[in-house]
């Protein structure tokens, strides 16, 4: 077993107003509906519990779930960390998503991630597993804005 990592910052304007932007981006429903392979995502309290699909990763298909404690400024930022109480699970996320007034209007937005997985493959196998990753976590991010844009009318 060996634990491999993914980090993914992006930045982007968009044309909504941060008010918007930022119900989209604490609407768990909304967040499961839009990102590619999840298939839920439970509340309870700050907790949020994610569920996805499987994912093929060098002939192991990963199906994960995690828990995240998340802290919620409305309409600044928000932070999410992997929940300490489930050191039973495999996977786990930590980030931080950012908003500000765009100064032509419109909102600046930044995400900065980084997952990582602990997997039944050896550290010998770092370079091809976290490329597989990131490649998988570049089409999400694609995947995710295309669709929170459409869901922003701004598509």
């Amino acid at each position: 077993m060996a634990t491999f990592r993914a980090r993914d910052r992006s930045t982007a304007v968009l044309r909504s107003p941060r008010s918007e932007v930022w119900a989209a981006l604490v609407d768990a429903d909304l967040i499961a509906q839009i990102t590619p392979y999840v298939t839920s995502i439970d509340v309870e309290g700050d907790r949020w519990t994610w569920k996805m699909g499987t994912i093929p990763v060098l002939g192991v298909a990963v199906a994960p779930r995690f828990t995240e404690v998340m802290e919620l400024h409305p309409q600044d930022r928000i932070v999410f960390t992997h929940d300490p109480d489930r050191p039973d699970e495999m996977t786990a996320v930590d980030g931080t998503y950012e908003l500000a007034d765009h100064e032509g209007g419109g909102t600046d937005v930044s995400i900065d991630l980084q997952i990582a997985c602990t997997l039944p493959l050896p550290g010998l196998a770092r370079p091809a597993v976290e490329r597989v990753m990131a490649g998988v976590v570049k089409h999400m991010g694609t995947v995710f804005s295309r669709n929170l844009l459409k869901h922003l009318g701004e598509a």
